[in-house]
């Protein structure tokens, strides 16, 4: 049985978590936070999620784990089998990752502090997400998902990617990002919907006092040593 190690509140650990079950693949959840020696023998720099195989292989950087896992556990597939349609999955989990996602993603620590973000990085997250949005626009098809007739891991990538777009970009800019890009919004929604998506959900409800009051300890941990 392979072993998922992370937490709920983790938008990847839920994209390789949808994986596993899409594919009905036997798993367990090991709950951790990292910031130990033991973590980074699984996962060598300290990212969630990491993945531990049947044969006891560690496995980190979400793409990898569920490339790996697409390759092992082949039954319902979540690539074309045609290599530019293969390609064209990949290319807007990249522009999601790299334009829409990780942008956000910069504005984490003031949304948990209730810091302003200065001026220049929200110009800078502006001008990259501008950029993603344009691609976004030209990349999707949501006819219905978001690669065209086939459910493909870009759905799934996408939609889990979008939480840090839509929780905390949109959030800290007071900008409704998705509604940028036509169909998005209703295409997120009806990934919502699915029984996966309302059970990972539920999964994180639940993590998510424990994983603010992990957060309030390290941010006050971590002011006390910078004293």
């Amino acid at each position: 049985m392979v072993t998922l190690h992370g937490f709920a509140s983790s938008n990847y650990y839920n994209v390789v978590k949808y994986v596993l079950q899409y594919k009905e693949v036997p798993h367990e959840e090991h709950l951790i936070y990292g910031g130990t020696e033991e973590w980074l023998s699984i996962s060598p720099v300290g990212k969630i999620p990491a993945l531990t195989t049947e044969r006891g292989s560690h496995l980190s950087e979400t793409v990898v784990i569920c490339d790996y896992l697409e390759e092992v556990y082949p039954d319902k597939p979540l690539y074309p089998s045609n290599p530019e349609a293969r390609a064209h999955v990949r290319q807007i989990m990249k522009v999601m990752e790299l334009y829409l996602e990780l942008p956000s993603r910069r504005l984490i620590s003031y949304a948990f502090s209730g810091l302003p973000a200065p001026d220049p990085v929200l110009s800078d997250v502006r001008h990259v997400l501008n950029r993603g949005i344009k691609a976004m626009r030209r990349l999707s098809d949501f006819a219905p998902h978001i690669a065209g007739a086939q459910f493909t891991l870009a759905d799934v990538y996408v939609h889990y990617c979008n939480a840090v777009v839509q929780g905390i970009g949109s959030k800290i800019m007071d900008w409704d990002i998705l509604a940028e890009i036509h169909g998005m919004r209703e295409w997120n929604r009806n990934m919502r919907e699915s029984d996966i998506a309302r059970r990972i959900e539920a999964d994180r409800v639940a993590n998510e006092p424990e994983f603010h009051a992990y957060i309030a300890r390290y941010m006050a941990e971590n002011a006390a040593s910078d004293k």
